[in-house]
């Protein structure tokens, strides 16, 4: 019997948290798929929106776990495209902003197969919109940076010793666990005063934001137990939202007391 499995692999941005925050587009390819490898970060209850027939496997791995390694996912991709058809594989945030999404399509491609990449809407901006703070600003921040907090190399990005001595507004991924050479960053740029913000599990009904200045966040961190997955925003457009105006009121007052 003839096979008449056509393969073809769809990498699908999930967007930040929210299931609500997917693309239409995304949800329409969920509907055609055969198989759905799903990451860490993605809501199960997108996969509500896959055939009560496709295979849902869960490749998803956290916090430099050995489980599930690139490597491991990108055969499966292979795998199933050419036994069951439509692969779908679903990613937080968008594939393409650190989340290895070109490397799935390189290697998937390599095989002949059909690819589709259907964007997110990524974290770096979706994230902080949610809790008020807009990444620029007229008048406030003309320009932003989005830096991941650990090359994959295990070390800070070098971009944030420069980001640390512009105007930008600059949006951290992955960099949680490196806070303490992010302030330090900031501190020998002389920006001690600069307004932080870390958001951990955005734009989910777990979120929790803790604020500050670059000088007491590292405290407030360890104060609130922030942990991953966390966003962290620097800029002076931290202030502008509306949840965290009480935050830098209290740090206004704080340093007129002082003085």
């Amino acid at each position: 019997m003839k096979n008449t499995v056509k393969p073809k692999v769809t990498l699908i941005g999930a967007g930040p948290g929210d299931p609500e925050l997917i693309t239409f587009k995304g949800i329409l390819a969920l509907g055609k798929a055969d198989v759905v490898l799903y990451d860490a970060l993605v809501d199960k209850r997108l996969l509500d929106h896959a055939p009560d027939s496709a295979l849902k496997i869960y490749v998803g791995k956290r916090n430099n776990s050995k489980r599930n390694p690139q490597d491991e996912t990108n055969r499966l991709c292979v795998y199933h495209a050419q036994k069951h058809g439509h692969v779908v594989r679903l990613k937080g945030g968008d594939p393409f902003v650190f989340g290895r999404g070109a490397e799935e399509i390189d290697y998937i491609e390599q095989f002949g197969i059909e690819t589709a990449v259907v964007p997110g809407i990524t974290s770096s901006i979706s994230v902080p919109a949610a809790a008020g703070i807009p990444v620029t600003k007229r008048g406030i921040s003309e320009s932003f940076w989005v830096i991941t907090g650990t090359t994959s190399s295990g070390k800070m990005s070098s971009d944030l010793y420069l980001a640390a001595q512009s105007t930008a507004t600059v949006v951290v991924l992955m960099g949680v666990n490196k806070l303490q050479q992010i302030v330090n960053s900031f501190t020998a740029a002389h920006r001690g005063d600069t307004p932080i913000a870390i958001i951990q599990s955005g734009t989910t009904r777990d979120e929790k934001i803790v604020a500050g200045v670059i000088d007491d966040i590292k405290e407030k961190a360890e104060a609130a137990k922030v942990g991953t997955p966390a966003i962290i925003i620097i800029g002076e457009v931290v202030k502008e939202s509306p949840r965290l105006m009480e935050v830098y009121r209290e740090v206004a007052y704080a340093e007129t007391r002082v003085a």
